[in-house]
């Protein structure tokens, strides 16, 4: 994963993209019968990029995988845009949903953050699709449907609750990129945090003069003795925690 490049979903053919998320798209009966389904190509493209990258997948390598002729495959799917909506919708579909959740509220929402989390986690190129047009497949709407839930209830607004989600949703985005983008540091380098700091703090203490930046010097000092690191490894449960607390204050006035 990286910044260097950016998916936009939902970006294809509205009406093809659609009939293929929703299974609408009628078998021809013309021709030799079908080797693969539109599942396999997902599958595979979602195998592809969990290896190397969104940078890394092409039609033409999903089709050399699969072992058929990359004009072959435009018959299952459109292109690389419709493909991506389909993967999107395959791999949200990954987050458990159980119905009993202790902690009411706030519980559920701790599980849905995880559960994104985790996602995330097995197909880091999620992070580079930018879904603010999501692709409206079954998984990706019953997922909303499930976590809009953990809110019912609560007093709070039909938008209030989308925006509330939408907030917790951000915030695990956010937190994950810098999780999997510190690890994909580390193993670029070859070093670790603690290898990282290693090598830099000596020349790092011969030009930083901590009387011009105090506080910089005091807290950073303090954090990296807490973490051993440059940032904290336990950021994503602290920023959760303070983001469920605004939520219940919230809540609270609601009642």
């Amino acid at each position: 994963m990286g910044r260097e490049m950016t998916e936009f979903s939902a970006s294809g053919d509205p009406k093809r993209t659609l009939e293929l998320l929703w299974g609408l798209q009628e078998p021809s009966s013309r021709g030799p019968k079908a080797r693969f389904t539109v599942e396999d190509v997902t599958r595979v493209a979602i195998k592809l990029a969990d290896a190397a990258g969104l940078a890394a997948l092409s039609m033409r390598k999903v089709a050399e995988e699969l072992g058929a002729g990359t004009m072959s495959l435009y018959t299952y799917v459109p292109g690389k845009a419709e493909l991506l909506d389909l993967m999107v919708d395959a791999v949200v579909a990954e987050t458990a949903r159980p119905d009993d959740v202790p902690g009411g509220w706030r519980g559920r929402l701790e599980q849905i953050a995880r559960e994104n989390a985790a996602v995330y986690r097995r197909h880091p190129w999620l992070l580079q699709v930018a879904t603010g047009r999501p692709p409206m497949g079954p998984n990706v709407i019953a997922k909303y449907d499930y976590e809009l839930r953990a809110l019912e209830g609560t007093g709070l607004t039909d938008v209030e609750m989308d925006q509330v989600l939408a907030l917790v949703l951000g915030f695990v985005h956010s937190a994950m990129r810098g999780v999997i983008e510190a690890e994909q540091a580390a193993r670029r380098s070859g070093q670790n945090d603690v290898q990282w700091w290693e090598s830099y703090a000596p020349l790092l203490e011969r030009i930083f003069d901590p009387e011009r930046f105090p506080v910089a010097a005091r807290v950073g000092s303090a954090a990296g003795e807490a973490y051993q690191a440059p940032t904290d490894p336990h950021a994503f449960e602290f920023g959760l925690a303070r983001i469920l607390d605004g939520v219940e204050a919230l809540i609270t006035s609601r009642r």
